[in-house]
C-alpha cells in the first residue's frame, strides 16, 4: 500500500471534527469478518466536516466508501487509501407527512420501524436488509418485490471534489441491482414517499417479513447476505445454485449456506481469499450445468495478497 504514504509525504491531511484511524482492521468492521487493514478509515462527524475533508484531502489520496459493511468482502491485502464510514452524523430521521428524510447511515431496519411507528408504509421490505440507507441508494437493494427506488424522492450526494447535490428520482436510472450514482458520489440523506396506512397492519406486514427471513436465511453467521444476484432470464439464483449442487460446498472455513444457498458462510476461519474462491467455483458450476452465468451481487473490493 503505498499510494496513502505518498500521498501524505507531498501533502498532509485536513484537521476534521470526525475520527482518523490509521492501518484499520476492515475484518473489524465487515459482516464477514475478513479482510486486510485500510490505510486510513475516515469517519466523519457529519456532511460539513465530510466536505471539508474532500475539499482539502491530499489530490492523490484514493477514496472508498462502505456502509454496514454486510454486502462487503474485503480482499485480504487491505485497500490503499482512504475509506469513509458513515456514523452516527448520518443517523437522524424526520418525518413531514408522507415523506420519510434519512441519513444514509441509518440502518435499513430502523428506518422501516420508524416508519411502522409512523404509520407509513412502503418501506416495510428494508426491515429485512441488512445494511444502511447509503448502501441501498448504491445497490438499489430491494426484497419481497420491492426495491429503494419504487420510494425514492431524491437524494443527496457529496463528489469527490466535497460539493454537496440533490438529485430526484427522475433525474437517475435505477435498475436492478445498480443505484447508477454518479461515479465518487458519497450519499449522505435521502427521502422517500410513502402511504399512510393503519400501524397495525404495517406492523402484521414488518413481523412477517422478519419471521419469513428468520426461517430462510442464515442470518446469526458470519455472511454477506445474498451473494449473486437473480438472473434476468427469471430464474432465482439459489435454485440455480441448488440445481448445480454446490449447497454446502466449502472450501477451507468458507461454506455456501445449507440454509439458503445464495449465501455464503465464514464458519471460524476463513479469509477473504477462500470465500471468493468459493464463490467463483459456484459460478463455474452453475454455468457448467445450467448453462446460466451469476453475477456477484456482494461488492469486492482491496488487493489480494
Amino acid at each position: 500500500m503505498t499510494q496513502f504514504k505518498e500521498s501524505l509525504a507531498i501533502e498532509k491531511l485536513p484537521s476534521v471534527q470526525g475520527r482518523y484511524s490509521f492501518g484499520h482492521l476492515m475484518s473489524q468492521t465487515t459482516w464477514f469478518k475478513v479482510g486486510g487493514a485500510a490505510d486510513l478509515l475516515f469517519r466523519p462527524a457529519d456532511t460539513v466536516d465530510l466536505c471539508h475533508f474532500l475539499k482539502n484531502k491530499p489530490s492523490n489520496l484514493a477514496i472508498t466508501c462502505i456502509g454496514a459493511g454486510s454486502n462487503l468482502l474485503v480482499r485480504d491485502g487491505g485497500i490503499e487509501g482512504c475509506v469513509v464510514k458513515l456514523g452516527s452524523g448520518f443517523s437522524d430521521i424526520s418525518i413531514e407527512n408522507d415523506l420519510v428524510i434519512a441519513g444514509a447511515g441509518c440502518l435499513d431496519r430502523t428506518v422501516a420501524m420508524k416508519c411502522q411507528e409512523a404509520g407509513l408504509s412502503g418501506l416495510e421490505f428494508l426491515v429485512g436488509i441488512p445494511g444502511t440507507i447509503g448502501g441501498a441508494l448504491a445497490m438499489n437493494a430491494g426484497a419481497y418485490e420491492n426495491e429503494t427506488k419504487d420510494f425514492l424522492e431524491w437524494f443527496e450526494f457529496v463528489d469527490q471534489q466535497g460539493v454537496l447535490h440533490r438529485l430526484h428520482t427522475n433525474e437517475i436510472h435505477m435498475t436492478y441491482r445498480h443505484g447508477n450514482l454518479p461515479a465518487g458520489a458519497i450519499a449522505v440523506r435521502a427521502a422517500f414517499r410513502c402511504i399512510k396506512k393503519d400501524p397495525n397492519e404495517i406492523r402484521i406486514k414488518v413481523s412477517d417479513y422478519l419471521h419469513k427471513r428468520e426461517e430462510s436465511q442464515p442470518i446469526r453467521g458470519r455472511t454477506g447476505g445474498s451473494t449473486f444476484k437473480n438472473p434476468s432470464q427469471g430464474s432465482k439464483a439459489w435454485e440455480l445454485i441448488d440445481l448445480a449442487g454446490c449447497r454446502g460446498l466449502r472450501i477451507g472455513d468458507a461454506q455456501v449456506s445449507e440454509k439458503h444457498c445464495n449465501f455464503l458462510l465464514n464458519l471460524d476461519a476463513a479469509r477473504a481469499n477462500d470465500i471468493e474462491a468459493l464463490g467463483t467455483m459456484v459460478q463455474k458450476k452453475v454455468k457448467e450445468i445450467t448453462g446460466q452465468e451469476l453475477e456477484w451481487e456482494i461488492i469486492r473490493i482491496g488487493s489480494r495478497l
